[in-house]
């Protein structure tokens, strides 16, 4: 019985196993870092900084194929928004240029993977050169750890952004006072650990 199981589990697996190793370009997206890892033939090509899905909205995780290139594409869903060197994988949700350079390294889009233009203009070659079927796209990780993981400047520059000067003064203290306790540990913390308590 349990060889019929493990025999099972290996002709579901195959499949995936076997477009796996056919890919010759792979696209690893990690929410969590906000970073993209590209490798073409099975060597690492390049890692760079991205932003996707910001607090509202969504980028799906999965793995993808391309369904389609574009150079160049206007959002007609968010005022006609340029999104340079599109590879469309989902629906809407796409990797593409951005001129919002800034932000790259947290999430600030409105769902699709944005990257520095001159980054997106070498995965779309590589994907226009290889083939989209050749081409695999993994996206994993959570928004979430990814905005734990943002520095307060950053977290003030939001604030200050949506609130205002002086009222992001107190959002800033109120929401995330307990940020720098958290970063450093007071000089006891380990006592406990070591002796009980």
């Amino acid at each position: 019985m349990k060889r019929l199981w493990i025999v099972l589990a290996m002709a579901l697996a195959l499949p995936w196993l076997a477009t796996e190793a056919l890919a010759k370009v792979v696209v690893n997206i990690d929410l969590s870092s906000q970073r993209m890892n590209v490798y073409v033939d099975g060597q690492h090509y390049g890692t760079w900084r991205i932003s996707t899905g910001r607090r509202g909205y969504y980028t799906p995780r999965g793995t993808y194929r391309p369904r389609w290139l574009k150079r160049m594409h206007y959002s007609r869903k968010y005022d006609n928004a340029p999104m340079p060197y599109s590879i469309f994988f989902r629906g809407g949700y796409a990797i593409h240029g951005t001129n919002v350079i800034s932000r790259l390294g947290w999430p600030a889009s409105h769902g699709c993977v944005r990257l520095h233009p001159s980054n997106a203009a070498k995965l779309f070659s590589l994907v226009r050169q290889h083939g989209m079927r050749n081409t695999v796209i993994r996206i994993t990780g959570s928004t979430a750890v990814a905005y734990a993981r943002l520095r307060p400047p950053v977290r003030k520059r939001i604030a200050r952004k949506r609130y205002g000067r002086k009222k992001a003064r107190r959002h800033y203290r109120r929401r995330y006072r307990h940020y720098r306790r958290w970063r450093r540990p007071p000089a006891y913390a380990g006592f406990f650990e070591i002796f009980g308590g």
